[in-house]
């Protein structure tokens, strides 16, 4: 059977499917290439011809994306900003959406030479080895709750040969003190769904991800981003940033956040691929 042939009969399977978010315009037939991809080992033209052996195991990844599993789980890794993460189950999906906030936090620190880096709620690793990866000269560090978190990111790095400490812990508790008030920015990509809305996710999310890496369980899904925000003055030198990602319904919500603790230069920016994810910015007042 031809790889076009083999597509669009997946395509057909994921638009079907009840689990899948259908937000992305020609979604199910991106995600479709790129299993096809992944059962063949390499790139393909849609005129090659495939095999039995490899239809088969296609088709079985097909069936496990239109359950609602996450591609990245499917496949084992996700790429991110030129890295190849290691994924697993029960540890926040990496996504492309979060490049936005690497790069803003990337930008901040040009002109910095030694600068100190702290991205909380940190997961398997994404935020602080992509900004490790592109800023070597700094110093990184990532904090999580989740112990199996933290074991993911630290075998990232060790894979990577990215050099970022992870430890856990509730936000900057588990930090060494010798950084407090040294930081130059600190990055956090929160659980911001609110408590009464786990109920209305897509099944791909609320099914594959942990609760605690979706909502806070406060009422309006700022409870963290409130918490690091006000701690933020303790561990940011003067001019240092706070960074966070959010959707664009919590943007207002979180600017608030960050004016209420005294951050100032707060502002909201648009962007990614899609041009929808919002990246909110304060920093400390220098002294």
């Amino acid at each position: 059977m031809e790889a076009e042939d083999l597509l669009e009969r997946a395509e057909s399977v994921l638009v079907a499917s009840p689990s899948i978010d259908h937000w992305q315009r020609d979604r199910e037939r991106i995600e479709a290439e790129e299993l096809l991809a992944h059962a063949l080992g390499h790139d393909f033209d849609f005129d090659d011809d495939i095999s039995a052996a490899t239809a088969r195991r296609f088709d079985a990844l097909i069936e496990r994306r239109a359950t609602g599993e996450p591609i990245p789980y499917i496949k084992g890794y996700a790429e991110f900003r030129g890295l190849k993460l290691t994924t697993k189950p029960g540890v926040f999906v990496p996504r492309d959406s979060t490049e936005f906030m690497v790069e803003q936090a990337v930008r901040r620190l040009a002109r910095r030479p030694k600068p100190i880096v702290v991205d909380i709620a940190s997961g398997g690793g994404t935020v602080a080895l992509a900004i490790a990866h592109e800023v070597p000269r700094a110093e990184v560090f990532g904090t999580d709750i989740a112990e199996d978190a933290v074991k993911l990111a630290r075998a990232n790095a060790r894979r990577l040969g990215v050099r970022a400490t992870f430890v856990r812990g509730d936000l900057f508790k588990p930090l060494p003190k010798r950084i407090r008030g040294g930081v130059d920015a600190i990055t956090l990509h929160p659980p911001y769904v609110a408590k009464g809305e786990l109920g209305d996710l897509p099944d791909e999310i609320r099914r594959f991800e942990p609760v605690h890496t979706l909502s806070d369980r406060s009422v309006d899904g700022l409870g963290l981003v409130e918490r690091t925000a006000s701690a933020s003055a303790t561990w940011l030198r003067p001019g240092g940033w706070l960074i966070v990602e959010v959707s664009p319904d919590r943007s207002r919500g979180v600017a608030s956040k960050f004016r209420a603790a005294g951050l100032t230069d707060v502002r909201s920016t648009k962007g990614g691929e899609l041009k929808v994810t919002r990246v909110v910015l304060g920093r400390r007042p220098r002294d």
